[in-house]
């Protein structure tokens, strides 16, 4: 079945066909928030090996918040994985396409295993090693497998923000530009979390 189990673990299989003992997933997640950080997962599966999560694993996207956090739980449980970040800072500094290759790049070094290949969702890296897949979180059991926890540890950094920084809703919004998000950015201004170089933020006098 398209997108089912099987062929979600197409490429995965090419590549362990090929003699690479371990092949990565890498993606990431809060690329079109007003505020906080992108961050990229990237995980590692070995040859010869099933877990039972590979037949829940999906686009983060897809999944429901407790059902991503118990993914989570059993990703990282059973094969290697990491996390990279690239701050609100390095967005505004380098911009977000640049600081999307950055987390990526640094979850990936952060690995306890180098895998021989590596599939990338989307995005052209500067490794020999990577394979770009256009929706590689819904065609790729690594992918997807990184994506959640890309966005378990995400949104956990946020609900934190929201404590640290109260009034704006982080702990539900993320930082995603939602009506309610953009009302409370004009009645209070931007906080030091928000990206300064996205455009609904731009246009507000600093205030912090």
């Amino acid at each position: 079945m398209p997108g089912g189990p099987i062929s979600r673990m197409k490429l995965e299989r090419e590549a362990w066909r090929a003699g690479a003992a371990w092949v990565g997933g890498v993606d990431e997640v809060g690329v079109g928030p007003l505020a906080g950080p992108v961050a990229a997962a990237a995980v590692a599966l070995p040859a010869g090996k099933t877990f039972r999560w590979y037949r829940a694993v999906n686009d983060s996207k897809v999944l429901s918040a407790a059902v991503r956090e118990e993914l989570s739980r059993e990703i990282r449980a059973s094969v290697p994985w990491a996390i990279g970040w690239a701050s609100h800072t390095e967005i505004d500094q380098v911009n977000i396409y640049q600081a999307r290759k950055l987390c990526m790049m640094r979850a990936l070094e952060h690995l306890s295993v180098a895998p021989e290949v590596v599939i990338s969702d989307a995005l052209p890296l500067p490794l020999a090693s990577v394979r770009p897949v256009i929706d590689g979180d819904a065609l790729s059991v690594a992918v997807g497998a990184a994506s959640i926890i890309a966005k378990v540890e995400r949104d956990a950094l946020m609900a934190r923000m929201c404590d640290r920084y109260p009034g704006y809703g982080f702990c539900h919004n993320k930082g995603y530009p939602t009506p309610e998000h953009k009302r409370l950015l004009v009645e209070l201004g931007p906080c030091p979390i928000h990206r300064r170089s996205f455009a609904p933020v731009a246009q507000f006098a600093l205030t912090w």
